[in-house]
This record gives structure tokens, sequence and C-alpha cells, in this order.
């Protein structure tokens, strides 16, 4: 039984512990919304997590890891399916707090725009690699809803929180890619490599963020009526 897997989770997990912490966030009050939105996403995103893996497009390293399944998904995967969106929606209440001007709003939906396009192309160059085609799919539905029949408005929030988040994404990434505590079928994606990490990776995380926030941000508005 090895605990590296798990404590490379439990070690960013720092990382909204210590944003939490800020008092002026609230998460006392918030923390209802936060926990069921992270668990939510952890449950939605381990069905196609486990259609990849038993697909062989992603393998895990069974030396890394504690021997522990859930779903049939090691638990340290399903952990990392909490720990990145939970570190991004730390990010997305501290960016709120710290910088509450929401006025470039209003070119989000250049931007989302500009998104689903990407997803287009890469549905069209990769359809048939299912890493790619697994990523942008769920993708461009969670971006056209939320832009076109969602009526809440936090898509530039959203943005500058991705953006902040792919800091620690990448360090954690990078960390277990590179042990190797999982890999991915390079036929099975575009083969288009950031220190090792497939191109597909951080988009299927901005998917993951996504659905995270925009639960938060339903259950809040729910909450207020």
């Amino acid at each position: 039984m090895n605990y590296t897997y798990l404590l490379i989770n439990l070690a960013f997990l720092l990382i909204p512990v210590l944003l939490f912490s800020v008092r002026q966030l609230n998460f006392t009050e918030q923390s209802k919304f936060i926990i069921l939105a992270v668990l939510i996403n952890v449950f939605v995103f381990s069905v196609p997590t486990e259609f990849l893996t038993q697909l062989k497009v992603i393998a895990f390293n069974p030396s890394y890891m504690t021997g522990m399944t859930l779903w049939q998904l090691p638990v340290e995967e399903l952990l990392l399916s909490l720990v990145l969106p939970l570190c991004g929606v730390s990010v997305y209440l501290f960016l709120n707090l710290r910088f509450p001007d929401n006025g470039p709003e209003k070119y989000s939906l250049a931007v989302s725009n500009m998104m689903i396009g990407v997803c287009i192309a890469m549905l069209y160059f990769g359809h048939q690699k299912l890493y790619t085609l697994f990523t942008f799919s769920i993708l461009i539905v969670f971006i056209v809803y939320i832009e076109y029949v969602n009526k809440l408005r936090f898509m530039y929030r959203f943005y500058r929180a991705f953006l902040v988040s792919l800091i620690p994404f990448y360090i954690l990434y990078g960390v277990l890619v590179n042990l190797p505590c999982l890999s991915f079928n390079k036929i099975q994606t575009l083969n288009f490599n950031q220190l090792n990490i497939p191109f597909e990776t951080p988009f299927y995380f901005m998917s993951m963020l996504l659905l995270s926030i925009y639960l938060f941000e339903l259950f809040k508005s729910r909450a207020k009526r």
C-alpha cells in the first residue's frame, strides 16, 4: 500500500483551507453550498472518468496507490476530482472578495463564444480520439447551457478564477504524470502535451470547475429567495 497519490492530493487541500480561512469569505455561511456543489461534481465526473479508465484512456499506477477503490475508481482519483474544484472555488471566492468589480462581465459572452469555437474545432479534428471527444463534448454542453439557457451571470469571474487556478493545476498534474501516478493513452489524445500533461486535461478541469461554480451560484441564489 502506497500513499504517494493520496498525500499529494491532501497537500493541495492546504490551498482551499488557507483561502477559506480568510474571515471575510464567510466560509461557515457558504460551506453547505460549496460542499454540495463539489460533491455533485465528484459524482458527475466519476462517470466519464470511469468510462475513460475502462477504455484504457487513463491508467493508474498501482505502485503509487493505496489500492482502495470506489465506483471502480481509485479513491485518490475521486479525491482529485474534489481537491481541484475546491481549490478553484476557493480562488473564485477570494478573487471576488478582493476584486469585486464585475464590469468586464459584458465581455464574457465573447470569450464563451470563442471557447465554443475552440470546442467545435477540437471535436472536428479530434473526434476519433476518446479523451478529446469526452473533454470537449462535456465542455461545450456546459458553456452553451450556462451562457444561453441559465440566467445567472458569473462567467467573467469564472474565467478569471480558472486562469489563476491553472497555477496549482499544472503543479499538481505535473507531479502526478511525471512520477507517474497516472498516465494517458497517447493514441486517444491530440498528443500535444505541456509538461507531459495532455492538451485536453486543463479543459477537462475547466468543465469540473465550471460545474462546481455554477452549482454553488445556483444553490446560493435559491437560498436567497
